[in-house]
């Protein structure tokens, strides 16, 4: 099962603070126009483009990693920046950059901009009228943020799945990625290996608080980054977490070198001292090439360094 890509996707914190950004400079301002600079960014067909023009935003919100607006009439703009969409707030009016631009909400105090990085064109925007339009964008899975422990154990348990899969499938949690699930898992002191269905309810408990809290401090972090500002430099690798992005580089809990499995292009950090008892975990790349002179153990691990 290969797990989420490694890249700077948006997720949860980042979301939250573009949406704090964005209520103060949108909400109950008229859309004067949307344009639309990407073939590939529309996905959808009905509501057209134009219908938006002249409508006021009512609300913004959250389905997963997607950001909502919610204007007049029960039209909704859904926007799904992927991996490497990215929101700008401009001045009025402003030219959408040839090479990065998609799209521009125009507003009367300021243009919101959607550029992506690279040629994949996977950021996608959704136009949608009614709760039932907006309702078929939603993967389904709990708010982390508001679910007691009883809703997190049912979405945790539902399947059997490794837990670095469980926190990153949009249909059990809402908004989690691949950064975050890391820096989760390290606070929880839990393998991303071990299976849903192996934990005791006291490690079911203590990944619940690892969650909320990891999330909840990673949102007050970025606000107080960002203030009154529009939010930049959004990415998955920020100075501070704790694994994430930190391969080779010492744990902030116990120093250990910080280990990763890569599978293709997906990859996962975590600490083995504090999360799988000094077990380093496979490889898949390399544990093919090196069969059994894989080493089980973070001393083994340590050993095989350049200059150990």
């Amino acid at each position: 099962m290969p797990f989420p890509r490694d890249d700077p996707m948006p997720e949860l914190p980042d979301i939250v603070v573009y949406l704090e950004a964005l209520q103060s400079r949108v909400v109950g301002e008229r859309l004067e126009r949307l344009r639309i600079a990407s073939p590939f960014l529309l996905r959808s067909v009905d509501p057209r483009p134009e219908e938006l023009a002249g409508r006021t935003v009512r609300s913004l919100g959250r389905l997963g990693k997607r950001i909502i607006f919610g204007f007049d009439a029960d039209y909704f703009a859904i926007l799904h920046l992927m991996i490497a969409g990215r929101l700008r707030w401009k001045p009025p009016g402003a030219p959408i950059p040839a090479r990065l631009g998609l799209a521009a909400f125009d507003f009367p105090a300021g243009t919101l901009l959607l550029t992506e990085a690279g040629s994949k064109h996977r950021a996608s925007l959704y136009l949608a009228r009614g709760a039932a339009g907006l309702a078929a964008h939603d993967p389904g899975g709990i708010d982390v943020l508001a679910a007691d422990l009883a809703a997190f154990r049912g979405a945790l348990t539902r399947e059997s799945h490794t837990l670095k899969r469980a926190l990153t499938d949009p249909r059990l949690f809402s908004g989690i990625g691949n950064a975050y699930s890391d820096e989760i898992l390290h606070a929880a002191r839990l393998s991303p290996l071990k299976l849903t269905t192996q934990l005791s309810e006291q490690e079911i408990e203590r990944l619940h608080h690892a969650t909320r809290d990891t999330l909840v401090a990673w949102i007050e972090r970025l606000r107080a980054a960002t203030g009154d500002d529009f939010p930049e430099g959004v990415t998955a690798f920020r100075e501070g977490m704790a694994v994430h992005g930190r391969y080779r580089k010492p744990c902030p809990v116990c120093g250990s070198p910080v280990q990763r499995i890569r599978y293709a292009e997906n990859e996962v950090n975590y600490c083995a001292t504090c999360q799988t008892g000094g077990r380093v975990l496979a490889d898949r790349a390399l544990s093919r090439l090196l069969q059994e002179d894989w080493p089980r153990s973070l001393e083994e691990w340590e050993a095989r360094l350049p200059g150990a």
